[in-house]
């Protein structure tokens, strides 16, 4: 600024500095799918960050090829893949409603006969009416409407071209990006928002290594459930149950529906019963195992990862997932671990208290069990005897 240039006065700073904000906010709720859109692709970005990283240390690569290489593998895997299989299960789920069907149409034909049974009879036409009703009403329509409910659930085409070239953005220029949120700020804080940073992006790595260990968890017991129940595929499926849990209840969801369409169409190497019996049994064990990880594991390895309380992770989960679905339930243990660094970092400031407590090397360190022995009980209890004396 040239020495000739007045100074804005402080209030005039201020009333900008409010309308601005002001502006932003009300530009982030008009524009709400579009921070959403960009949150995903964020967070997708990030998931898949350490690839990059991992290719830069061990094979000297520039950034940009670094980038590009995870980028489009990436993409392959989980867009090619996909959308190569989705004729594949589309013909399935024909199969299993037409499987579904003869199956309501020999249960209608039984219930129409009257049943004797030690001398008596019973008469459940009524019954059989009303199932050929649902039939008509639900399963009949399900081949027809199958392909058209895959196309209302799936992300438009907009949105997602915006997502993928924004995964590509966020990978490519975050040191950049970076760099220039530094710059906004005045140079006496640099310092302060670096170690923020740095501690806020440990809560994150801290979320992604639980995210891992859970994954790695529901794979495995999905695969032992499978396998016990002798349901072919059952490592390929576990995989997926595995890898389908990194999207709260949508994905264990698709990873069901899959196994229960194997268990329809090829049934269990050893239960003797029905396919359809078999898939039945196949969604109670989906909801006995699909629970115990919703309310107990998921908030513990959550809890343990950042260092939270259990109940507490359980509780922002279920809110999340009522007010903001799908990735409400995604991020909300990371946000909420990071909002708790960031009001520690104010709340310091406000009282006059250095920035940071620690250097934050204990920041996602559990603090030492007591753990006492039964040996040393009884020691106390004598020096106890011993001092009463």
């Amino acid at each position: 600024m040239k020495n000739n240039e007045p100074a804005w006065s402080l209030p005039f700073r201020y009333v900008t500095g409010l309308i601005l904000f002001v502006a932003i906010i009300a530009l982030l709720l008009y524009a709400r799918d579009a921070v959403k859109a960009l949150i995903i692709a964020a967070f997708v970005a990030y998931l898949i960050s350490p690839a990059v990283n991992f290719l830069m240390e061990r094979t000297k690569l520039s950034r940009t090829a670094a980038v590009n290489i995870v980028y489009f593998s990436s993409l392959i895997l989980l867009v090619g893949v996909p959308s190569t299989l989705t004729p594949i299960f589309f013909d399935e789920i024909k199969i299993v409603a037409q499987d579904l069907l003869d199956l309501s149409n020999e249960i209608s034909a039984i219930l129409i006969q009257p049943v004797r049974f030690g001398g008596m009879v019973f008469h459940f036409e009524q019954l059989g009416a009303s199932l050929a009703n649902v039939q008509n009403a639900v399963l009949t329509p399900i081949p027809e409407k199958a392909l058209a409910l895959l196309e209302t659930t799936s992300v438009g085409v907009l949105w997602f071209l915006v997502i993928i070239v924004a995964v590509h953005l966020f990978m490519s220029e975050w040191p950049h990006i970076r760099v220039r949120l530094l710059e906004m700020s005045p140079s006496s804080y640099h310092d302060d928002l670096r170690e923020l940073y740095r501690r806020v992006r440990g809560v994150w790595m801290a979320y992604l290594r639980g995210q891992i260990v859970l994954m790695i968890i529901v794979g495995i017991v999905f695969t032992i459930a499978w396998v016990i129940m002798g349901i072919p595929g059952a490592l390929v499926l576990g995989v997926i149950a595995g890898l389908f849990t990194l999207v709260p209840d949508v994905g264990p969801f698709v990873a069901v529906i899959l196994t229960m369409a194997v268990a329809l169409l090829e049934g269990s190497s050893w239960i003797p019963l029905s396919n359809f019996l078999v898939a039945g049994i196949v969604f109670i064990v989906y909801l006995v195992l699909i629970n115990l990880k919703n309310f107990w594991l998921r908030p513990y390895i959550m809890g343990r990862s950042v260092h939270m309380n259990e109940a507490l992770i359980f509780i922002a989960i279920m809110i999340a997932t009522i007010l903001e679905g799908i990735m409400g339930a995604l991020l909300v243990v990371p946000v909420l671990a990071s909002v708790v660094v960031i009001l520690e970092y104010l709340r310091r400031r406000v009282l006059g208290l250095p920035p940071f407590g620690d250097d934050g090397s204990q920041q996602f360190v559990a603090p030492p069990e007591k753990i006492k022995s039964r040996r040393a009980v009884p020691a106390v209890e004598q020096e106890m005897q011993e001092k009463n004396k």
